[in-house]
């Protein structure tokens, strides 16, 4: 009977004179009638657009308060509604009426879910199989949802960075991994400069501004709400110890400092205490980004060698069959939390921190003495290094995409 009331209220108040654009594009365009699944138990049409979202996702309490204190617009009350609900059911939710597609394909809705802090976090994985596929792994709900196909012009795009920033995922760089079947050839695309991005509230992929320099086997993270690359090799396979920093904004690419040195071999990035870091692959030594980017630091913190990943600001390696997790990255300290035995021969898989967990994703079974064949997988295995006894648990495979993880990042939306 809330509802009702509430409904009352509102109607008995006076209309806004004025109401911005969206307000009145969404009280033009929002049913009278809420599909039979999304249809509250007490509902008297007609009543007016800010109650119809207010009584579905039960936010009517929202909706008197911001009626008190005197919100301008209706439109506002509903995006704000609009911004709570899980994002899982955004694709539902898009069919009940045009101005709600539009409010959840808008810009200011990821804007609006950090203002009400109603954000989630994804797992976003792109495996060998099948090609150019990503999956979104939503931990809440342990269920794996598909994106578009990456329209780029590569096949078996591969050696590529990937980062999130400001809702979106970025895909930078790489170059193809296809093998002709009848020859055995490699494609001789090695590195390029390509950039994407995709929307997960559009559901689209969109080309940004390309790198200075085409690169692969880089080291690529966001730091402070821009994307950092660095190293790597060109589509020549020479090394470069080029790094340079994009503005997402501005869709503009700026260079920064080189690299103290490069190695011939793949190099990955991590931040660490608001960082970046720069790994080479069989090398002790690190790299630092220097505040304001003004310069590279080289460390020797003797971490050890093998997939690693951040939790809660921490390091973790998987090296040896052992989950280590570094206390104290500057002086070496390490401590084993648990033991990995059944990835032994599992190879290929990734790892990434999420929340208070470890997640190793997918990967290949390579032959051994009880298998003669290559099996890739899809299976996804937690560890919840936060508890007290970590112990690991499996969760729900990936549903569309399987083998060596090409690439995997974590994506706010």
């Amino acid at each position: 009977m809330r509802i009702l009331s509430e409904q009352k209220q509102v109607a008995s108040s006076s209309r806004s004179p004025s109401l911005s654009r969206f307000s009145r594009k969404f009280q033009a365009g929002c049913p009278r009638t809420l599909p039979e699944n999304l249809r509250p138990q007490v509902l008297a049409p007609p009543v007016r657009p800010s109650v119809c979202v207010a009584a579905a996702f039960g936010c009517g309490t929202l909706l008197h308060e911001a009626r008190v204190f005197a919100l301008p617009n209706a439109g506002v009350v509903a995006l704000q509604c609009l911004a709570r609900v899980p994002f899982y059911f955004h694709s539902h939710l898009k069919l009940v009426c045009r101005s709600w597609r539009d409010a959840l394909s808008s810009s200011e809705l990821f804007k609006a879910r950090c203002e009400v802090g109603a954000t989630e976090e994804f797992l976003c994985a792109l495996a060998f199989e099948p090609e150019n596929m990503w999956q979104l792994y939503d931990p809440l709900r342990d269920l794996w949802l598909t994106m578009p196909i990456l329209p780029t012009e590569i096949r078996h795009l591969a050696r590529f960075g990937v980062a999130s920033v400001c809702g979106k995922l970025f895909v930078l760089g790489g170059g193809s991994d296809r093998v002709d079947p009848l020859t055995g050839d490699h494609d001789r695309i090695f590195a390029t400069n390509e950039v994407w991005s995709y929307d997960p509230f559009l559901c689209q992929w969109k080309k940004r501004a390309p790198m200075l320099v085409p690169r692969a086997m880089f080291a690529c993270c966001a730091l402070d709400g821009k994307i950092v690359v660095a190293g790597g090799f060109t589509n020549c396979r020479k090394s470069i110890s080029k790094a340079e920093i994009y503005d997402v904004e501005k869709d503009v690419w700026l260079p920064l400092p080189d690299l103290c040195y490069t190695r011939n071999s793949a190099c990955s990035g991590l931040v660490i205490n608001s960082k970046m870091h720069v790994l080479h692959k069989g090398v002790s030594t690190v790299q630092i980004l220097e505040d304001g980017g003004s310069g590279w630091a080289v460390e020797d913190y003797g971490w050890l060698q093998g997939s690693m990943a951040v939790v809660r600001g921490e390091l973790y390696v998987l090296s040896h069959c052992n989950i280590a997790k570094h206390q104290n990255i500057r002086m070496g300290e390490k401590v084993i939390v648990a033991q990995a035995p059944d990835f032994q021969s599992r190879i290929g898989y990734g790892m990434i921190g999420l929340g208070d967990e470890l997640y190793v994703i997918g990967g290949l079974i390579g032959p051994g003495r009880m298998n003669q064949f290559i099996k890739p997988l899809a299976d996804v295995d937690v560890l919840a290094v936060g508890s007290e006894r970590p112990t690991w648990r499996q969760v729900s495979p990936m549903t569309h995409c399987r083998g060596s993880i090409l690439g995997c990042t974590l994506l706010r939306v």
